[in-house]
């Protein structure tokens, strides 16, 4: 009986994938009736179990461009290797005008990092971790930079367990 009701709301799936919108811009363009608008939208998507990926889209309302954001997300997925539930070493990664720093931390440090870095570690499932972004401030740039940074990591193992302490 109740399921025949307008209201009733069976088990609702969760998405694969979870999304943070990290930047929506509205960019004009001037032609010669006066100016067009349309907005960019920058998107983090992830399973928190190691897969993780930044798109961009551009549409002519907000919610085309979020999806053509979230359909490059998932062209550009990158598959991250965790020690445990953070890096297996550090990593210095330059990519375009931004640098990022990603090392290690002990269980229970948490994630130390700001901005887009913070969004990209959390959503590809990382615990603990600490982070310092340099040279750019601009979000795609450093969200980008963290995932190639990212998908760098050997998977080797950590500096005591090779030298057998």
């Amino acid at each position: 009986m109740a399921r025949d009701n307008k209201n009733f709301r069976g088990k609702k799936e969760k998405p694969e994938f979870d999304q943070k919108l990290l930047d929506l811009a509205r960019v004009t363009r001037v032609v010669k009736g006066g100016r067009r608008f349309r907005f960019r939208a920058t998107l983090v998507i992830g399973n928190r179990k190691g897969k993780v990926g930044v798109g961009v889209g551009k549409g002519s309302d907000v919610s085309d461009a979020i999806r053509k954001a979230f359909d490059d997300a998932k062209k550009n997925l990158v598959t991250v290797k965790m020690t445990k539930n953070t890096i297996a070493h550090d990593i210095n990664y330059k990519s375009r005008s931004a640098k990022i720093i990603l090392k290690p931390a002990v269980e229970g440090r948490g994630i130390i990092a700001g901005g887009a870095v913070r969004v990209v570690v959390e959503f590809s499932g990382i615990k603990d971790i600490v982070s310092k972004s340099l040279g750019t401030a601009n979000k795609l740039s450093v969200a980008r930079a963290a995932v190639e940074a990212l998908s760098t990591l050997s998977q080797s193992k950590g500096r005591k367990e090779r030298l057998g302490e």
